[in-house]
């Protein structure tokens, strides 16, 4: 191995450059219309380099971190060529116009921020992750443009980066006046929140890895996400929507503007939905045709989402709109201008998807596996060199993989895989079979040397797994780790990899958390979902066959339910049960400040805000069974 730096990470092997300079060779890198089109319309840049701060004055975002990605057209050899001409395009930052009156903010966050120019006012579109760099953003809009009044908020989907920093644009008491409408897609709200808060943090931990969050931002580190730089860290709000979106074909005239939306459910979002804005020409796609082949799994963790019917989504954008079309505008990346270049975008992003629909199930037909399909299915030529569906940001392996899951689940068919071993009874069990661990760490070191680190990570992953104090072990994992993360295209692949090979050499690090269940996010969720999200926290194990019945009644939004603690579970439904063990009345509102910590419940009773009747100890034993969660779990070792 070459020379270390000083956070013991190594250059790119020969085999990692061999690699690059292969896929280097293969693309048609030649082409400039991706750089002419990021560049057009600049009208400013982002101020301050591109650093966003908080009250505390804390960098929340800071772009300058990657201006390395300026100094150079080539990519170095510790980052595949392809990710780098992505990164080099997607860091470019500022306020664009699309068209007149229509008007961007680029890279202030992982995604963009749209504004349109009405008669009557704004209309922003899918206002970034936090309320810091979405106020920034429109602070950057006003400097340039005329200081119409914000009238309306457009979330295009359910993920956070398009409507977390919604507090930072827009007060919520001109919504509750009518002043400000706030628009969604049918189910926006309940996607939203089950995907932030259910699984919320599982899936922040892995984000952590995903967005490369714990690497530092230089050639051997973090270099982007591909479908942005990274996520910005302020605050993270939801403003509910006013008007809900539920049919194709509906208009809306917002802020004298006419609008056609198109729902888009089941693809890149559950709840998703296109539009079309007639004054400019000018369609949207939301987050389902952008400068990269997206996910159809999330590494992060989320529902497989269908390749099938985002295809349909994409087909039926095209005939709704496509010879009306003069530019397309995308939530992340840059847009495209003329409906040639509309339609080609469109197309292609349609066909691909419906390539790994196809050709997955094709290959399985034949009785392939998962692994067996993602290791042999190839995009078409023309598919394969067209930069916009290249897997900067999912990939066509993972992809594969999760639409093989989507139609057949995890298993295989194979009987051997049905009842495998866990990771670390099946590790320690490996290791000596393969004569203990100096042995099959003498073994992998031959392998890494010719290169073959696919081979190292998943046999000295056992190694590890069997014993994880084995300093000899980490280190060749985080070798080849860190090898394979400097050959990958997706930006997601390379931050796992880096991710893992910082962890293996450093450790978990007790770095300040992210908080899945935000005040917005709890206060958001109808009662319903309030109580599947308490739910999904019960520790059925310690509640065991306990049995209880409470019923809760909160007189602030006129409702009554009963929770019924079954076989470590927690049932509920809405009414009264005479013969429950206790009644709990409490305004919705104080219950949410006892669940997210705010407030203890004995406070509450004591000053009257709470009142118990009955066995006023039933609901401190319910409370009780909550877990919490630690953030910093383990990922690369047991």
């Amino acid at each position: 191995m070459s020379q270390r730096d000083d956070r013991g990470r190594a250059d790119a092997s020969a085999a990692t450059r061999a690699a690059n300079e292969a896929m280097a060779a293969d693309l048609p890198f030649e082409e400039t219309r991706d750089f002419d089109d990021a560049a057009r319309g600049l009208i400013a840049p982002l101020p301050d380099g591109g650093r966003v701060k908080g009250a505390d004055g804390g960098l929340l975002w800071d772009l300058s971190r990657f201006e390395f990605l300026h100094s150079h057209e080539d990519a170095p050899a510790t980052v595949n060529p392809s990710l780098w001409r992505q990164m080099r395009l997607t860091v470019q930052g500022g306020l664009y116009e699309v068209v007149p009156g229509l008007y961007q903010v680029r890279t202030l966050d992982l995604s963009n921020i749209t504004f349109a120019e009405g008669p009557d006012g704004i209309v922003a579109f899918d206002p970034l992750i936090s309320a810091e760099t979405a106020k920034a953003a429109l602070d950057l809009y006003y400097e340039h443009r005329p200081h119409k009044p914000l009238v309306a908020v457009v979330y295009s989907h359910s993920h956070v980066d398009h409507f977390g920093g919604v507090r930072g644009i827009v007060d919520q008491a001109d919504v509750d006046a009518g002043k400000v409408r706030i628009y969604a897609p049918e189910g926006f709200l309940e996607a939203a929140i089950a995907e932030n808060v259910l699984a919320g943090n599982v899936m922040s931990r892995r984000s952590s890895y995903m967005y490369g969050n714990l690497l530092p931002a230089d050639p051997r580190g973090q270099v982007g996400a591909g479908l942005g730089v990274t996520t910005s860290s302020g605050a993270i709000g939801l403003i509910a929507p006013t008007d809900i979106v539920s049919e194709t074909g509906q208009r809306e005239r917002i802020a004298g503007l006419d609008f056609e939306f198109m729902m888009a459910p089941d693809s890149e979002a559950p709840a998703e939905m296109h539009w079309f804005i007639e004054q400019f020409k000018a369609v949207t796609a939301a987050e389902n045709c952008c400068h990269t082949l997206h996910n159809t799994y999330t590494l992060r963790g989320a529902k497989i989402r269908d390749p099938l019917s985002w295809s349909k989504h994409l087909e039926r954008t095209i005939d709704m709109w496509g010879e009306r079309a003069e530019v397309m505008y995308g939530m992340h990346h840059w847009p495209v201008w003329s409906n040639e270049r509309v339609l080609e975008m469109l197309g292609l992003g349609r066909d691909g998807y419906r390539f790994i629909n196809d050709e997955t199930l094709r290959l399985a037909n034949h009785g392939l596996n998962a692994a067996e399909i993602a290791e042999q299915v190839r995009f078409t030529p023309e598919l394969d060199r067209h930069w916009a569906m290249r897997g900067y940001y999912g990939s066509l392996n993972h992809n594969v993989k999760a639409t093989y899951v989507n139609y057949l689940g995890w298993f295989d068919g194979n009987p051997a895989n049905l009842h495998t071993l866990p990771p670390e009874e099946a590790a320690k069990r490996y290791v000596e079979f393969m004569g203990g661990a100096d042995a099959a760490l003498e073994k992998a070191r031959v392998a890494f040397e010719a290169g073959e680190y696919r081979w190292v990570a998943e046999v000295v992953n056992h190694v590890v797994f069997a014993d994880p104090d084995n300093e000899a072990a980490r280190g060749l994992q985080a070798d080849a780790l860190e090898q394979l993360g400097y050959q990958s295209e997706s930006g997601p692949w390379r931050n796992f990899y880096l991710s893992g090979a910082t962890e293996l050499r450093q450790g978990v690090l007790d770095l300040p958390a992210p908080n899945a269940s935000s005040p917005d996010n709890v206060t958001a969720m109808t009662t319903e979902l309030f109580w599947d999200f308490l739910g999904m926290r019960l520790n059925g194990a310690a509640a065991g066959d306990r049995r209880l019945t409470l019923v809760c009644k909160l007189p602030d939004v006129e409702e009554t339910w009963t929770l019924m603690l079954r076989h470590g579970t927690l049932s509920h439904r809405p009414d009264d049960d005479d013969e429950a063990d206790a009644t709990v009345t409490i305004d919705r509102s104080a219950l949410n400040r006892v669940i997210l910590g705010a407030a203890k419940l004995d406070d509450l009773l004591a000053d009257g805000t709470a009142k118990i009747d009955g066995d006023a100890q039933a609901l401190h034993d319910l409370l009780g069974l909550l877990d919490e969660f630690e953030f910093w779990f383990n990922i690369v070792t047991p």
